[in-house]
């Protein structure tokens, strides 16, 4: 997707917890992206949660790591639409709901979420076990694109929760 810059996981999802109860997704973005696509992605990822009884997030970051809102979960999103939006800014830019007077991220998750999973997979924290396979897939269909092979010691470094970095290309 143009603009999208890095993609990855926060809250219980990377936590060893039996039955996470929703999916927080950091997606850092250029300033010029258009979030329509991204929406519609993330009203189906809901919408495949709300059947099991869970929930998500996408949340939304520039490149400068400063979080700017989530995406809007309207199907239209608009100026004057919807009355019960708590956007500052409702509309001005289509999907995204800065509901910054709600919620807010902590700048240290943004500039370094606890699993990168996209443009690669940066582990920080101990990976629940049944991620792992996951992450290898991302990992994989990375290094496929680009014609380089993936690192399988990056799977038992995220494994034993350490820093697995950034792997350069």
């Amino acid at each position: 997707m143009s603009g999208v810059r890095r993609i990855a996981l926060v809250g219980s999802l990377t936590q060893e917890k039996p039955n996470p109860k929703d999916a927080d997704i950091l997606i850092t973005l250029d300033d010029d992206t258009d979030l329509t696509a991204l929406a519609t992605a993330a009203r189906k990822l809901k919408g495949a949660a709300q059947t099991r009884n869970k929930g998500a997030d996408i949340f939304l970051a520039n490149l400068a790591g400063r979080y700017i809102g989530r995406i809007c979960h309207w199907r239209e999103c608009a100026p004057g639409i919807r009355a019960s939006c708590d956007a500052r800014h409702c509309g001005r830019r289509h999907f995204l709901h800065d509901d910054l007077d709600d919620i807010t991220l902590d700048p240290r998750l943004v500039m370094e979420p606890p699993i990168e999973v996209w443009p690669a997979v940066v582990c920080r924290v101990a990976v629940p076990g049944d991620l792992i396979p996951y992450l290898s897939r991302y990992q994989s269909a990375a290094a496929h694109h680009e014609a380089m092979p993936p690192y399988p010691a990056l799977y038992r470094t995220c494994a034993q929760g350490r820093l697995a970095g950034e792997f350069k290309r």
